[in-house]
Order: C-alpha cells, then structure tokens, then sequence
C-alpha cells in the first residue's frame, strides 16, 4: 500500500534572493533580527516602528549617515589624493601607444604641387602596458552597536575606510613610480618601468643619442647630496620632459630628505667627499622656501620668481634650481623622484592609473551587505584600478644607500 506524500508550503524565507523590495509577509526566519520591512525603497531603512534599530545612541537617524556616506564617497572619487593626480592620469584604456619623447612631431617645407605629410603615430612610440586588481574591504556593525553607538562612532569607521582608500591609490600609484621590475597586464602588454638600463634605448632628443640609460639610481652615500638632486633634474630634462611651458618639474621627497635639501647652499659643502681628491659636493643651487614658509631673515636678495606655498594641493616647501620641492610622507624615508608633471591628471604625467571600461565600476563603492535593508551593518568597499608607466623618461627617482645599485622600497601602506 502506497500513501502519497503530504504537500507542504516552501516557507518564504527559503526563496532565491532577486534584487526587488522585500514582499509583506516574508518571514527572515533563520535571523530574527532581520526583520521584514514595510514601506520605504529597496536599500533604504523601515520606518521607526518596524525596525529593531533606525538611529544612534545620540538620535541620529541612520539613513542620513547612509546618505551622507554617498556624497562622501562621489567627493572621494572626484578629488582623488593631490599626490597621485600630480604625478598619473586617469584613462580606461589597458594599454596605449605613447611617444617617448615630447614635441616629436614637426613641419617640413612645403613644396608648389605636392601635400604636406599627415601627423601619424611617432615611429618611437611604445605600447604601454597598465595592470588592473580589485581591492574591498567591508565596516560590519551588530545592530546592538548602533543601537549603543553614538554618529560619530559610526562615522569614524567611514573615515578609516575612506583614509585606507587614499593610501592604496596613493601607494599604488608612487609604489609603480619606484618599481625598476617589468611585468605584463592580463592581455599581454608590457607593463614598463621607468628607464631601468634595460636593452630599450631611449629614442633621440634635440639632436641627443642616447645609450643604456638608466633613472632608477643609488646615490652611493649615506646622505642625500646636491649632486644627487642636480643628477636626478638632469636625467629628467636630457630626454626632453619638465622643458615644455605647460609642465613643471617636481622634487618628490620624505620630510626627512627634506630637511637635508632646505639646507643646501650654492658655494657651501652639502656632503664631504670621502677618499676622493676632487674636494666636497658643492651645489650649483640655493633652496630657496617658497612664499609660504615660516619668516626668516637674510643678508642676501631673491633673484627670480619664489616658488608657490601650494601647487596641485600640495604644499611647496622651497625650490632647487628649476625644480619645485614637495615633501611627503607617502614617499619612503631613503628616496627621492624627480618628476615632470603637466598638472593634476595630466597626460603627460608618467604613471597611468587605469580605472574599469564601465562606469558603475569606476572609483570607490560602497555595496550594502547580504541584508540590503540595513546597509550600514555590514557594507563593502570596492576599488578597482591599475598603473603602469606611461613616459619612461618623465621621472628618475634614486635611493639614498651606500650600495651601488637600486632597490625600491619596501611598502607598508596596505
């Protein structure tokens, strides 16, 4: 004798998840304290009298914290950090063609019959490789801490969050500015250092041949010295970059290079020369603070244009001959590049900072958890984006070692 099988009901709460409001009804079993929500859009919060929490200890509603993460978060990727701007530009592209020499293109006479030669790609031009990896991170809060938990609390976990995500964009930018290693991105294309001494010879420059060449140095000493300064200005400027009327060159150092450089003065020894005969490092340049250093007195006159207190965001400390100084704690103790920069987000900066083909992909995100109702519990933070070198010759940077040869540092922003 055979008995058929009694029908049961699927309970609610088993059904798939799809990205709709949740109906009346449903019963979040498994988690009572997910409770069902009435009224208010997908992703929002229940009204007050059907949620289990809906504001901070001090009456802060949690929907305006959600809100004002959002406009947190459109300002973050709108102003991204001054120092990577300086010195990337934004782009989409996985790879690009880019001449390794500025102001390659040129006239040439003109003859009665014939036409002028189109502009093409400069036969120098190189394929530039950037790399793409996706970085999250997630705030997680039980609903008794929001409950106990005062706004300030819970947005001092934003501000973590958002200060994490300026120094990975931050690292990952000037971390491939200091990496002498090639690699390659996910479609095969060379993923370049700057000029690292590599078999690639730099292409020709205002009647310039250039041999190996190499911008990633040891200074060979213990201590940073003008000629190492004077040394990193004129690898940039041989190959043609810092000249051009809407670019500028820029001494990236730690504060504690920084305090060093201040001290430099034509005619005064900045560093004895040990063992050698040919007497002490003497610069060609003074510092000169730019006109938003402390007051201080001189018995000499500023010939020329004082450097600016600010540029791009960030505060100048002085100049060194043709180049800005801006010091950095991004910048690792025992390092200093020299870069030629056309402004924030320039093309002609040196390093690409690729971000996805899709728009909903680009910037910092912030994605509600597995309950959508209640996002701040537990929320992720997304960043996608890659670097690569794009001028090869628009930076040198050098280390401050008694070795000979280069090694990049050792990073600890993430």
């Amino acid at each position: 004798m055979t008995t058929s099988r009694p029908e049961f009901s699927r309970p609610e709460f088993s059904r798939p998840f799809t990205a709709r409001p949740p109906q009346p009804g449903w019963a979040y079993r498994s988690d009572p304290y997910l409770l069902p929500i009435s009224g208010g859009e997908f992703g929002g919060y229940a009204s007050e009298g059907d949620v289990l929490v809906n504001q901070t200890a001090d009456g802060v509603n949690l929907n305006v914290i959600w809100d004002e993460l959002a406009e947190v978060l459109a300002l973050q990727n709108t102003d991204r950090s001054s120092l990577a701007r300086l010195v990337s530009f934004p782009t989409i592209a996985n790879a690009d063609p880019i001449p390794q020499v500025p102001d390659s293109d040129h006239f040439e006479e003109a003859s009665e019959y014939g036409e002028p030669t189109g502009l093409r790609a400069a036969p120098d031009a190189l394929i530039m490789g950037y790399d793409f990896k996706d970085y999250d991170a997630a705030t997680r809060f039980t609903w008794k801490f929001l409950r106990n938990a005062s706004a300030e609390q819970v947005r001092s976990s934003i501000d973590r969050m958002l200060n994490a995500d300026n120094r990975l964009v931050n690292g990952t930018v000037l971390r491939r500015l200091f990496d002498n290693t090639q690699g390659a991105n996910e479609f095969q294309h060379n993923v370049y250092p700057l000029w690292n001494g590599d078999a690639m010879i730099p292409p020709p420059y205002a009647g310039q041949e250039f041999g190996v060449s190499n911008h990633m140095l040891a200074s060979g000493a213990s201590v940073i010295d003008s000629d190492d300064l004077e040394l990193l200005i004129s690898q940039v400027r041989s190959k043609g970059y810092g000249l051009q009327p809407n670019t500028r060159l820029l001494l990236l150092c730690n504060p504690a290079q920084g305090e060093a450089i201040a001290g430099f003065k034509r005619g005064v020894p900045s560093r004895p020369r040990e063992g050698s005969e040919t007497g002490d490092v003497l610069p060609r340049f003074d510092f000169i603070p730019s006109d938003s250093a402390p007051a201080y007195l001189t018995e000499e006159n500023v010939v020329g244009k004082v450097a600016p207190g600010e540029f791009g965001g960030l505060p100048v400390a002085g100049s060194y001959g043709p180049a800005w100084v801006i010091e950095s704690h991004y910048i690792p103790a025992g390092y200093v590049a020299c870069v030629a920069t056309g402004g924030p987000n320039s093309d002609l900066n040196p390093v690409a900072l690729r971000q996805h083909t899709n728009p909903a992909y680009q910037g910092l995100r912030v994605i509600p958890g597995r309950d959508q109702r209640y996002p701040l519990q537990d929320s992720f933070f997304a960043r996608g984006f890659g670097t690569g070198i794009r001028h090869r010759g628009a930076a040198a940077v050098l280390q401050v070692t008694t070795d000979l040869t280069y090694e990049p540092p050792a990073w600890h922003w993430h």
